[in-house]
């Protein structure tokens, strides 16, 4: 069986349930407390952070390639693109995430005021960029859901969280954040605190 060591309010980890969920498959999902890491955890992920997944003598870290593994491992739902061209415009838009999007969490986590309106910004701008597509498609591949749709969901989530407030403009946007969140994979891939982080 899959375990997974996840953070309760990591947004990487909450990706990686939420491919789980989704797959509706047997897992285990073993809490971490990101502040206190176990030891053994160092040991499997040299860098000492979370998501890890353990499958008998395999250890993978790293959200994207954690979450490519068991789509290829378990295909059905497919989240990744079949075509070769698809999956590669796929993980250049993950790319993208990581560097314009993601990067800024440690900063909307840091405590420091100026820091995080920094990232705030950042993150509200590149945002409203995404808008328009949801205007014209369900998903941000089309009308297919995919691990880009997994993969921006838990930073839609935090918005509220993060102090991150979005303007009219963001309206398709937002309505599509509201068709991930009612995902029966994402619903249940959260943990209690997860939940606790939208009123």
């Amino acid at each position: 069986m899959m375990t997974l060591y996840s953070g309760t309010t990591d947004p990487y980890s909450h990706r990686c349930r939420f491919v789980l969920f989704e797959k509706g498959m047997d897992f285990q999902v073993i809490d971490v407390d990101v502040n206190n890491m176990p030891e053994d955890l160092a040991v499997m992920n040299p860098y000492n952070k979370v998501p890890v997944l353990v499958e008998r003598d395999l250890i993978l870290y790293e959200a994207n390639i954690i979450n490519e593994y068991i789509d290829e491992r378990f295909p059905h739902p497919q989240l990744m693109p079949p075509d070769p061209v698809m999956r590669a415009r796929a993980r250049l838009f993950l790319h993208s995430f990581e560097n314009e999007l993601f990067c800024h969490i440690a900063a909307l986590e840091s405590g420091n005021a100026k820091i995080a309106d920094k990232a705030r910004a950042a993150v509200q701008s590149n945002l409203t960029q995404l808008a328009p597509i949801f205007a014209k498609q369900k998903f941000m591949l089309g009308e297919d859901f995919s691990m880009l749709d997994v993969a921006i969901a838990p930073l839609l989530w935090r918005l509220d969280h993060y102090g991150i407030r979005l303007d009219k403009e963001a309206t398709p946007l937002m309505k599509y954040a509201e068709r991930l969140f009612s995902r029966p994979g994402f619903i249940e891939g959260m943990t209690p605190a997860e939940k606790a982080m939208r009123k």
